[in-house]
Order: C-alpha cells, then sequence, then structure tokens
C-alpha cells in the first residue's frame, strides 16, 4: 500500500477521535467513535492483518457499540442545548477537511522524510497466528479474562434478578435519607 493510504486512515481515525470527545450528542460521539475503530481496522487490513481488522469490525465497531447504544437509550441521555446541524453533512465535512488535510501534508513533507514501510513476515495477522499466540503465550490471561466475564454475567444477573413478592404484600419502602 502507499503511504498516502497510512496517512489518509490515520488522519481520519485522529479526526474521528476529535469528534468523540468534541460532539454534544452521545449518539453522534458514539458514530464518531464507531468511524475511528472502523479507521482502525482498515489500518490492520492494510497491514495484512485481516483477521484482526475483521474482529475490529465484528467486535467493536459491531457488538460492542451496539450495546453503548442500547446504554445510551436505556438512559436517555439528552445532548446539550446548542446549534442543530444535519449528521450526514458534518461527516462528509469533517471526511473531506481530514482528506484535504492529509494531503497537504504529503505534498509538503519533503522526500527524505517519507517513510519506507517493510512488509510483515508470511501469516502475520492470519488465524493461525493468532490462535497460536492465543493459546500458548497468552491463555493465562485468556482463561481469566473469560473468568471475569463469566463473574461478570453472573454479578449482572443476580443484581437484575427481582425477589417475588407475594400477591398480598406490597413491596417493601425504601425508607427516606433524613
Amino acid at each position: 500500500m502507499p503511504p498516502f493510504v497510512y496517512i489518509f486512515l490515520g488522519a481520519l481515525a485522529i479526526v474521528s477521535a476529535l469528534g468523540v470527545v468534541i460532539q454534544r450528542n452521545p449518539i453522534h460521539s458514539l458514530l464518531s467513535l464507531i468511524g475511528t475503530l472502523l479507521a482502525v481496522a482498515l489500518l490492520f487490513i492494510a497491514e495484512d492483518a485481516v483477521v484482526v481488522g475483521f474482529l475490529q469490525i465484528i467486535v467493536y465497531a459491531g457488538a460492542i457499540m451496539v450495546l453503548f447504544l442500547f446504554v445510551i437509550w436505556l438512559l436517555n441521555l439528552q445532548a446539550e442545548s446548542g446549534p442543530t446541524g444535519h449528521l450526514g453533512l458534518k461527516f462528509v465535512g469533517w471526511l473531506g477537511a481530514s482528506a484535504l488535510a492529509t494531503e497537504l501534508v504529503f505534498l509538503l513533507s519533503p522526500p527524505h522524510m517519507q517513510v519506507q514501510y517493510a512488509g510483515a513476515p508470511k501469516g502475520y495477522g492470519s488465524m493461525a497466528s493468532l490462535a497460536q499466540k492465543l493459546f500458548s503465550e497468552y491463555l493465562i490471561a485468556f482463561e481469566v479474562t473469560s473468568f471475569l466475564l463469566l463473574a461478570a454475567i453472573v454479578g449482572a444477573v443476580a443484581l437484575a434478578r427481582r425477589i417475588p413478592t407475594p400477591a398480598g404484600e406490597a413491596a417493601p419502602a425504601m425508607e427516606q435519607p433524613r
């Protein structure tokens, strides 16, 4: 891949990350975070780590961002008052500004400052190499993580479980602070 692609994807990731912090509406901030995660995934794919790139898209940009979206909806977060605009136009504007800034940096950099990229070793980013690393060097961390996730699920079920009350009795009222 030419260096321009890496510079463009890096600039797009930085601009999207700034959008996460700058946006006032939590949904718009979440969409900017998805843009950042997609740009990072494309950087992985450009480095021939296709499996890691697609896992980034499926797990983070897909499943976890949907979870964040549901949390935002459940909390009923409201945007701060301020000027409103069209999200599509803002996104196209951010994309165009990042493309122009990247092109400007690329055109103004001297030839000796341009980066030469070395190729990755054979099999880098494949499913076999990922499984080999995960189940040999990082086996204990993998198992501890699975145990922590199991404990979190059990704790969430225990906290969400409601104790049924008999039909004739009212639920005990919480005591008000004095």
